[in-house]
């Protein structure tokens, strides 16, 4: 599975390492990805992969 937010689609971003000599070199930014159960409306439960950032949300909307 790739690494993505299962709820928001949101994905790894692109950036750069600098470091004291200000030398630019190619980085990933990861999500803070987090596997968790979710109940659906009809009772059952799935395994997802969703965002530090969306279970917040579930957490404060539900």
């Amino acid at each position: 599975m790739a690494r993505k937010c299962a709820i928001s689609g949101k994905g790894p971003m692109s950036g750069n390492n600098v470091s004291h000599a200000k030398n630019r070199t190619k980085r990933r930014f990861l999500l803070n990805l987090r596997t968790v159960r979710i109940t659906l409306e009809d009772g059952t439960t799935k395994k997802v992969k969703i965002s530090a950032r969306e279970l917040r949300t579930l957490k404060k909307n539900s």
